[in-house]
């Protein structure tokens, strides 16, 4: 089985709150006002989430990086 060094995370408006935040691999989803705060919020609860897991069982490799992706300024018709 290979393992994901990435963890993929999708940023979009939000209905009660200006930004949520959701990792696509885990079950992480945060909120936050500003961008900026709700990557911040995100990076806490993914480490707190992956806290003394075993990382190879989640599929993950070991210190995982967060990829983001910003749907805040996607348009459609």
């Amino acid at each position: 089985m290979t393992l994901q060094h990435t963890i993929k995370a999708v940023i979009r408006p939000g209905d009660t709150s200006d930004y949520v935040a959701e990792c696509l691999e885990i079950a992480v989803v945060t909120q936050g006002a500003t961008l900026d705060e709700t990557t911040a919020i995100l990076k806490e609860a993914v480490e707190l989430h992956l806290e003394g897991e075993d990382l190879a069982e989640m599929g993950l490799a070991a210190n995982p990086k967060i990829s983001f992706t910003d749907t805040t300024d996607l348009k459609f018709k």
